[in-house]
Formats: C-alpha cells, structure tokens, sequence
C-alpha cells in the first residue's frame, strides 16, 4: 500500500519537474556507459572541495547544465551521427513560413538525393483543440451549499473524477484557481486557466491538449456531475460542461490532392516533416523542397552559430548574475583564442562579448570552393569543441562555482568515485544526462 502511495505522488510531481525532452536527449545503452566512465574519469582526480549552498548556487547550476543541454541538441539536430557532419546535413526550405514550415527528417545519404521530392501545399484549416468555457461570475461568496462536491471528465476511454470541499465563506474566484491547479496536476490531456471579461467576472476555461476530431466522435472531452460519486451540481454552477469550440481536423491539398490530418504537425513521404501555421490564400500554394547543397550547408552555419550566440549569451548572464567565478569564461576565451584566425579567414568574427557573427560574402565564397570539406573544416573543428565543452558542464555545473577547495588528491593514487558529482551539487542521473 506504501509502494502503491508513492507511486502515485511520484507520478503526479513527474510532469511538473521534469525538464522538456526531445527525440536528441534519448540514448543507447553504449552511450550511458561512455557517460558513465566519463564521470569516473573526471572524479577521480577531482579535489575535495566544500559544498556551497544558497539558492542563487542552485539555480546557477541548473541553468548552466540546461543551457549545455540545449547546445547539445542544437547541434545534435545538424549531424547524422557523432561524426558532426554538419556540412552535409541537407535543409529543407518553405516558400511561405507563415502557411507552413518544413525540415528533412530523409536520408542524408541517399543515393540519389536529387530523388527526394517537393510538394505545392495549399492549407484550408488548420487543426483546433477543443474549448469548454464556463460561466461567467462574480467573485463573490459562493452560492454552492457547503459540501464535498465531485464531476468527470472522459477523455480517451477514460473517465476521472475530481473531488472537491465547498466550505463556508469561500469565493467564486478562489475556488476557480483551486480546480484548475487540481485538474492541471493531474496531466490528463487538458488545460485549465481562469479568464475574465470586462465586467471584471471570471471563468473557467478547459482546453484540450490534442487536437483533431476523434474518430466516431463530436469532443475530444467531455465535462459531467450526472454519475459522479459526491454531490452533484458544480458542472452547472461553473458551466464546465459548455462546449465554446469544436475540434476540426487540419485540411490541406499536396500537388492539388486533398488530404487531412489529427495536428498541424505531419511527416510527408518520410522525408519532410512539415508544421502548419495559417491558411493559404486562395488559389496560392507554398511549395516545399530540399535547399541547394551550398544553401543547406550555409543554413546549417547559421543555426550552429545562433544555437552557439544563446548558449554564450545565457552562460555569461549567469555567471555575472552569480558573480564569483570566471571558470566558464576563462574556458571559452581559450578556446575561442585557438579557432580565432582561422574562423575570420571563412566569414565567421567573434566579438568582444565572445558572440559570432557571419560575413555572408566570405562564408558564400568559402561555401564555393571547390572541396569545401576542407576549406569549412574549422567550423567542425570549433562545433567539436565547443560539443565538449557542453558535455563537461553537463557532467558536473558545480565545477563552475567558486567552490572551495580542501584538499588535492595525490596524483595518480586514487580510486573513481562515480557519486561525487551528486555528493557535490545534490543531482543525481536525470532523465537527459
């Protein structure tokens, strides 16, 4: 009955706490061994140091390890494998963004990349969720007698039911906040917030997370008290059961054939993975395609260079907020010294805050010649380094805090302690080391 307990506390504080993940923080097993002996690496020699603790210590070390991850993704997204072949990673392209993005999720090695198709799309709805919005009322004392009150939602196959007290001298508005932060923990597939409409009245509004009309049905959702297990009446009291919106289906024509889908976001042919955003103009179409070799190649500099400016920009924010140690800093003035020189030569400078940016007329004219495998190799040179900078503060954030070192280990006597990285800064494995 314990084990049954903390299991459900567990699984309802798990999707407020745990960070968001994409398809680059999952792993083989062979990549969390290397993980792994790269913490018995770095521990082993690590000094033994004092603990800080604080809450600004904390947050520095949490941003510093998400902001690493994030890099990590960015040029993860822009290689097919730990190669970092970024210079090959083909670029799909949208003539019209506002309609619809696309990117190639294709084999980057395909034979014939030519081959891969493009498509004209014309978009006539997009997919919606479903909205309930309740009633409108004051936020006075509530006119609900005093008692436990119940109501279920069916969504899926599923139906949950949510308990609540009315106790007396409670608020209309009050007890709004209360049932959407209930029904919002429980991670259902919908969203609640409270609204207000100019007579300074509030209500409920639930919104479904998917969208796209069910299969056989009308809702995604539905909201009732009329076999509840406590006292009936609160669906009424609050409208919940109000449907505002209806969920419809994204319809869209490629090359001029009709087709539909559940959401916005779809894969065609397995090599494009296109996101709706607007309607099309009527009689005008967006077409979708693979970009030229040398215009994938500079697209892909580009968003390793924006995906490095916000790590470097975010990092050194945190660390003048923190404010007591250049560690960080020190590391990529280093690092940025070696690839200097060699990066200015194809377009790329750094600036005094340690930002890039791109010279489009070198970087073209780079991109041109003839072997460009080897006129662009400091770029993946510089992507590697800095990959292995993000990896270090991943593996332990606490290394750059002003920490206060004890004692150094004698050199090579020692024995690994894979723990000390969580002994240190309080975190053990997450669910994206």
């Amino acid at each position: 009955m314990a084990s049954l307990a903390l299991q459900n506390v567990y699984n309802n504080f798990l999707p407020q706490f745990m960070p968001k993940t994409t398809r680059y923080d999952t792993h083989k097993k062979d990549e969390l061994r290397n993980v792994y002996a790269a913490i018995m690496r770095q521990t082993k020699e690590s000094p033994l140091f004092l603990p800080l603790s604080g809450d600004s210590v904390i947050e520095y070390a949490v941003n510093m390890k998400e902001n690493a991850r994030d890099l990590k993704n960015v040029i993860a997204s822009l290689s097919n494998d730990d190669s970092i072949s970024l210079l090959d990673k083909k670029t799909a392209f949208s003539t019209d963004e506002s309609v619809a993005t696309a990117k190639y999720i294709g084999n980057d090695n395909a034979v014939d990349p030519d081959a891969v198709p493009s498509f004209d799309l014309g978009v006539q709805k997009l997919a919606a969720k479903q909205t309930n919005l309740g009633s409108f009322i004051d936020d006075g004392p509530m006119s609900l007698e005093p008692d436990t009150y119940s109501f279920d939602i069916h969504i899926g196959d599923t139906d949950y039911e949510f308990q609540f007290n009315v106790e007396p001298g409670d608020t209309n508005r009050e007890m709004e906040d209360k049932l959407a932060r209930l029904i919002n923990r429980s991670n259902i597939g919908v969203e609640v917030s409270v609204v207000s409409d100019n007579a300074g009245r509030s209500a409920l509004k639930i919104d479904s997370v998917a969208t796209g009309k069910p299969e056989g049905r009308e809702d995604i959702f539905t909201v009732s008290d009329d076999s509840t297990s406590k006292r009936a009446g609160a669906v009424a009291y609050f409208g919940l059961g109000e449907v505002a919106s209806k969920p419809q289906n994204a319809e869209f024509t490629l090359n001029g054939n009709p087709h539909s889908a559940y959401s916005n976001s779809f894969t065609i042919d397995k090599a494009y993975e296109v996101t709706l955003k607007g309607v099309s103009e009527e009689g005008e179409d967006t077409h979708i395609g693979l970009k030229p070799d040398v215009e994938s190649l500079i697209s892909n500099v580009e968003s390793l260079v924006d995906g490095y400016n916000k790590f470097i920009s975010k990092a050194y924010g945190y660390t003048e907020t923190y404010g007591l140690s250049n560690k960080f800093r020190n590391e990529m003035r280093g690092i940025q010294n070696v690839y200097r020189n060699e990066l200015d030569a194809i377009g790329l400078t750094f600036k005094e805050n340690g930002e890039l940016e791109i010279d489009d007329k070198y970087l073209r004219s780079a991109a041109l010649e003839g072997d460009h495998n080897d006129t662009l190799r400091p770029i993946t040179d510089f992507a590697s380094e800095i990959l292995l900078e993000a990896k270090k503060i991943s593996l332990n954030p606490m290394n750059y805090t002003n920490r206060i070192v004890v004692e150094y280990k004698n050199p090579g006597h020692n024995f690994a302690n894979p723990y000390i990285t969580s002994m240190y800064s309080g975190m053990m494995f997450s669910s994206y080391m």
